[in-house]
C-alpha cells in the first residue's frame, strides 16, 4: 500500500513513517524539517493554494494519513486564522479531494475537544465541548472531514514518544529536565489515557487496513494524571520522583485552558479491531528500551539544520 503522510517531521508523522517503510511505500510530505529520511519526501506548504491537489496528483496514494496541525495551544490562542486555517479547512479540503479521487484518509484529532467536565469515560456519542482554540479548531475539522467524506477516519489521539526536536511529547519533557536534576510541574488533575506514538501509528494502519471508518477514540486503555505519568516515566528511567511537583493546571501559567478529564472510552475500536488495546506498561517499557537503544538520537539525525 503507498501511504502519503502529511506532516511528516512531527512526533506522530515521522514515528509512523519510519515504522510503516517495513511494510508500506511511504511518501512523507514536509515544509522544512526534514533532511534524507528513509522514505520519499514532498516538501511543500499544505496551506498554498492548490497543494493538496498537486500533492495527491503527484503522490497517487492509496491512502493519506493526515497527521500535519497547528497542534501547539499557546500558538494557536495568539493566531486563531492560523489555527482554523491548519485546524479546520484544511482537513476539510483533504477529505474533499482524497473523496474524489477514491483515497482512503485519516484525519488526527484530539481528546482534547471535550470540556473535562464530564464524570467517567466519555464515548464517541458524547458532544464536544471544546474549551480553547486548538480543541475549538480541531472540533471543526472533525465536522469538516466527516462531511466531505463520511468514509474517511477520525481518530481523537493522545500520545507520547520520542521527536525530531527532542521536545515535542510530554514524556520527553520528564525525561529531559529529570535527567538534569531540574523541578518540573506534574499536573494532579489533569487525566488523560496516552499511548505510545509508534503504537498509534501500527493501530492506524490497521484501521486503514480494516477499511474501517467514522470517528474513534485511539488511546491507551489506562487512565491517568499528567503527574502520575511523570512519576511513572521517572521509575522507568530510575530517575527522581521527587523533582515531580504535584500542582494544579489552574494554578499553571499556561494561557490556554485545559481540560480536566479527558478519560475516552476505546470499547468501540477495541471491539472493531477484535483485540485489545497495548496497555500503558508494554507502551512505556518500549520507549525505555528505544531510549537504550538510540532511537532518540536516530530520529534527531533526520532534522534540517539551517546553513550558518
Amino acid at each position: 500500500m503507498r501511504i502519503l503522510i502529511t506532516g511528516a517531521s512531527g512526533l506522530l508523522g515521522l514515528n509512523l513513517a519510519l515504522d510503516a517503510t517495513a511494510t508500506h511505500e511511504v511518501i512523507g510530505v514536509d515544509r522544512s524539517k526534514l533532511a534524507s529520511p528513509p522514505f520519499k519526501l514532498i516538501k511543500a506548504d499544505l496551506l498554498d493554494q492548490q497543494a493538496v491537489s498537486r500533492i495527491l496528483d503527484e503522490a497517487k496514494p492509496d491512502a493519506v494519513i493526515h497527521c500535519a496541525a497547528l497542534a501547539n495551544l499557546e500558538a494557536c490562542e495568539s493566531d486563531p486564522d492560523l489555527a482554523y486555517q491548519m485546524n479546520a479547512e484544511l482537513p476539510a479540503q483533504l477529505a474533499d479531494e482524497c473523496a474524489r479521487r477514491g483515497i482512503s484518509l485519516v484525519h488526527l484529532s484530539t481528546d482534547a475537544v471535550f470540556d473535562g467536565t464530564k464524570d467517567g469515560m466519555y464515548s464517541e456519542a458524547d458532544m464536544p465541548n471544546p474549551v480553547g482554540v486548538y480543541s475549538q479548531t480541531k472540533f471543526a475539522g472533525e465536522r469538516g472531514v466527516l462531511q466531505m467524506n463520511p468514509q474517511a477516519i477520525v481518530a481523537r489521539v493522545n500520545f507520547y514518544g520520542w521527536s525530531l526536536g527532542g521536545k515535542r511529547s510530554l514524556a520527553e519533557f520528564f525525561v529531559n529536565n529529570l535527567s538534569n536534576g531540574k523541578n518540573v510541574n506534574g499536573f494532579t488533575d489533569v487525566i488523560f489515557c496516552p499511548m505510545l506514538v509508534n503504537h498509534l501509528g501500527k493501530i492506524l494502519l490497521e484501521m486503514v487496513e480494516k477499511e474501517l471508518h467514522g470517528l474513534y477514540h485511539v488511546v491507551g486503555p489506562q487512565a491517568m494524571s499528567k503527574y502520575q505519568f511523570g512519576i511513572e516515566v521517572a521509575r522507568k528511567f530510575g530517575l527522581r520522583e521527587s523533582l515531580i511537583l504535584p500542582q494544579s493546571v489552574d494554578t499553571s501559567d499556561l494561557t490556554a485552558r485545559r481540560s480536566h478529564n479527558l478519560w475516552l472510552s476505546i470499547h468501540r475500536l477495541s471491539t472493531d479491531l477484535e483485540h485489545e488495546l497495548p496497555d500503558f506498561s508494554t507502551g512505556l517499557d518500549e520507549f525505555y528500551t528505544q531510549y537504550r537503544q538510540g532511537y532518540p538520537q536516530k530520529i534527531r539525525s533526520y532534522q534540517q539544520f539551517a546553513a550558518s
